[in-house]
C-alpha cells in the first residue's frame, strides 16, 4: 500500500512540471515589462509575419525613427538584440545607439536606399568629435557603400523627420533628400574615414557621379 502511495505521488508531481514547462513555453519566456521584451512581439516585429498585418515592401520606402535619451542612468535599452533586416529598423537601431553617445539626448534618423541621414541635439563643447561619434553608430550598421550625413542643427530635425512622409521613388523625394544634405554638410561631420574616402563615406567617383546626377536634373 506505502509502495503504491509513493507512485501515485510521483506521477502527480511529474504531471504538475510537466503543465508548468508547456505552460512556460506557450509564455515563450518573458514577459513585456519595463525594458524585458516579449520575444513573440519581437519576432513579429522584425519578421512582419502574417499577411493580414498588410506587410509592406520594405525596398520602397524610408525607414524613419526618432529617440531621445532615457532619464534612467545606466539604461542600455539600445542593445535590445535588433536584427537589422529594413530600413526602419536600420533608423530604429542608429537612433538608438546615437542617443547613447555622451552629451546626445535626441536623435532622429532617416534611411534612404543608400544614405543614412541623423540629425540630433546635443550640447557637446567638442562638436566634431560628437559628430565622428554619432556617424560611426551608423557605419557600424550600414551596408559599407552607405553614405552618413549627421547634423546638430536642431531645426534640420523636422526636415528630415518630414522626408519620411515622401514617396521614395520619386524624383522629389530624391531632390529634397540631396538638398536636405547640403544643408547638413555645413554642421561638423567628424574625421575622414580613410584616404580614399571623406568624412561621409564619399569616394572622389561617389563625388563624380552625384555631380552628373546633379547636372542631369
Amino acid at each position: 500500500m506505502l509502495k503504491k502511495l509513493i507512485v501515485i505521488a510521483g506521477l502527480c508531481t511529474i504531471t504538475a512540471l510537466t503543465g508548468c514547462t508547456k505552460d512556460t513555453g506557450n509564455r515563450d519566456v518573458y514577459e513585456e515589462s519595463g525594458n524585458t521584451i516579449n520575444v513573440n512581439n519581437k519576432r513579429h516585429e522584425l519578421y512582419n509575419e502574417g499577411a493580414s498585418r498588410g506587410v509592406r515592401n520594405v525596398s520602397d520606402n524610408y525607414g524613419f525613427v526618432r529617440h531621445q535619451k532615457s532619464p534612467i542612468m545606466n539604461d542600455n535599452t539600445a542593445n535590445d538584440g535588433y536584427t537589422a533586416l529594413d530600413r526602419e529598423q536600420l533608423a530604429n537601431i542608429i537612433s538608438k545607439y546615437s542617443v547613447n553617445v555622451p552629451n546626445v539626448n535626441d536623435a532622429a534618423t532617416l534611411v534612404t536606399d543608400q544614405e543614412v541621414l541623423i540629425a540630433y541635439v546635443t550640447d557637446s563643447k567638442d562638436r566634431n568629435m560628437t559628430a565622428d561619434q554619432v556617424k560611426k553608430t551608423a557605419f557600424s550598421v550600414v551596408p559599407r557603400y552607405y553614405h552618413v550625413y549627421v547634423t546638430d542643427n536642431k531645426a534640420l530635425m523636422r526636415d528630415v523627420e518630414n522626408l519620411a512622409n515622401l514617396d521614395s521613388t520619386s524624383r522629389n523625394a530624391r531632390h529634397a533628400v540631396t538638398e536636405l544634405i547640403t544643408q547638413m554638410k555645413k554642421s561638423p561631420q567628424g574625421m575622414r574615414l580613410s584616404d580614399s574616402e571623406n568624412e561621409n563615406g564619399e569616394t572622389p567617383d561617389d563625388m563624380d557621379i552625384k555631380r552628373i546626377n546633379m547636372h542631369k536634373r
